[in-house]
């Protein structure tokens, strides 16, 4: 649209953000980063009777997320990672090899942690600009031990 000319201006997130093509006939005007801070865009939410019902199992899912986030950001793994991403989004490998799994991808935390500072300025943000009607406070609604207790157990898998 951009390239044709329908439209003048377009948001461009990964992997797009980056297609060599785009890059040669556009410009930034600003980053997320710049127009509103860090931000905490994606976490993993469920209700707490759901928790309650299923914690072992949520932290087994979480144990493997923090396994396949380690191998797949191991640089001894990153030709299995473009594979692995290609294959999963059937694209090519060369579209992943300048970025993905590195400083310039999202950010991930080695323990599965959100960034709750960062949340929670998105949703005063998201408050400011009227998307929510009333304040929230992020805090009261996280419950970061199931994370921690896959990542303890993560830790210990490693080390036996």
């Amino acid at each position: 649209m951009l390239k044709e000319g329908k439209v003048d201006l377009i948001t461009a997130v990964l992997p797009f953000g980056l297609d060599p093509e785009l890059l040669s006939m556009s410009r930034s005007l600003f980053t997320q980063d710049e127009a509103m801070g860090r931000s905490q865009m994606i976490v993993r939410v469920a209700r707490d009777g759901f928790l309650q019902k299923h914690r072992a199992e949520m932290v087994d899912f979480l144990e493997d997320y923090l396994h396949a986030l380690h191998y797949l950001g191991d640089p001894a793994h990153r030709q299995e990672a473009l594979e692995v991403i290609a294959e999963a989004t059937k694209q090519k490998p060369s579209l992943y090899e300048d970025w993905v799994f590195t400083k310039k991808d999202y950010y991930r935390d080695a323990n599965g942690l959100p960034d709750l500072e960062a949340l929670q300025a998105n949703v005063d943000l998201q408050h400011k600009l009227g998307f929510l009607r009333s304040p929230l406070e992020v805090k009261n609604y996280a419950d970061l031990t199931l994370v921690k207790q896959a990542a303890e157990d993560s830790r210990a898998a490693a080390h036996r």
